[in-house]
């Protein structure tokens, strides 16, 4: 009896002192960043929501740093500043690949772990991508766009140069559209991020009457399309096809009320969310080094890209985003 007595206090022991280096797993001195552009924006707001959700059930720190509006170089000077920091892992959108790829070399080189979320810095060498599959968000919006349209209209692109993601989209749309000959693009419009840019060219667009109309407006990021669809209702324009981009509240609301057609969903939450449980694995089983390039690495630990999703978002399914926005809330 003693014996098992005996036994069972070291087992008792045994389990009190795992679970005391369960609890000392994860610190608030653990800090993980999550930088972009255009923070002002309700997408950026999701990503955000998703990332401190993942921060708070690990008991870590998290931190959203870079400009409100679209400058590439603010964001490099806020990466630059995060890696100074020495960071448990940093998360990335990039808005200039070009001009982060030395950065996020840089990083990886010092041992901090970068992973790249919503837009990809591809020929960095960052860890690897989370977010939409933009190729073939750009085709789902392509066919959408040429059902409307019965294969036959002006179409004109609102953008923002320079971003890789929306160069992606854009590519998807192209290869849609370049099987329908009767559909043309006018114009691909940089409204740079800004709404009120995008709101007077549409009016300006609006102008163009006879064979110049234009019948199709598409957004490829989050901004514009709430423009455009402002535009539209002032002139009571019903005759127009709107395709935006991404499920923010009032995007949702226009589809309700029939001034957009429709939008290319992402998940930006599970964006944020999956992106700091990658770099609180990475950061707590470091590999000695980075330097491997893990896209051609067939025994890498790494996946190259972890797809979270799109799909259309119409008057057919608006309802389910609507609630699915709501119950998120109330968690």
């Amino acid at each position: 009896m003693r014996h098992f007595a005996s036994r069972l206090m070291v087992s008792s022991l045994v389990l009190s002192s795992l679970g005391l280096t369960g609890c000392q797993y994860h610190s608030k001195k653990e800090t993980f960043y999550l930088i972009s552009n255009n923070l002002k924006l309700p997408y950026w707001k999701t990503v955000n929501e998703g990332f401190i959700k993942a921060a708070t059930d690990y008991d870590v720190t998290a931190q959203l740093v870079g400009p409100d509006n679209y400058d590439a170089q603010a964001e490099l000077d806020a990466f630059t500043r995060a890696v100074a920091a020495r960071p448990a892992g940093i998360l990335i959108s990039v808005a200039d690949a070009n001009l982060m790829r030395p950065e996020i070399n840089s990083a990886i080189e010092a041992g901090v772990p970068v992973i790249t979320v919503d837009s990809d810095a591809p020929l960095s060498s960052r860890l690897y991508f989370i977010g939409t599959n933009n190729l073939d968000a750009g085709h789902l919006g392509g066919q959408r766009l040429v059902e409307k349209l019965h294969g036959k209209g002006r179409v004109v692109f609102y953008t923002i140069t320079g971003q890789p993601n929306l160069e992606e989209r854009l590519k998807g749309y192209e290869d849609v559209i370049a099987n329908h000959p009767d559909i043309k693009i006018v114009e691909i419009f940089d409204s740079k991020g800004d709404t009120g840019a995008a709101f007077d060219q549409t009016e300006k667009y609006m102008a163009k009457t006879g064979g110049d109309k234009i019948d199709a407006f598409v957004a490829l990021e989050s901004s514009a399309g709430t423009s455009i669809a402002e535009v539209l209702k002032r002139k009571g324009a019903s005759d127009r096809l709107v395709i935006a981009m991404d499920v923010n509240p009032e995007t949702l609301s226009l589809i309700k009320n029939g001034n957009i057609d429709s939008t290319v969903s992402q998940k930006p939450f599970t964006m944020g969310y999956v992106g700091l449980k990658s770099l609180d694995e990475i950061h707590h089983n470091l590999p000695k080094q980075f330097r491997n390039n893990y896209a051609v690495d067939s025994f890498s630990r790494y996946p190259l890209f972890i797809d979270t999703g799109t799909a259309i978002v119409d008057k057919m399914n608006v309802d389910l985003y609507s609630g699915s926005a709501s119950a998120a809330e109330g968690k």
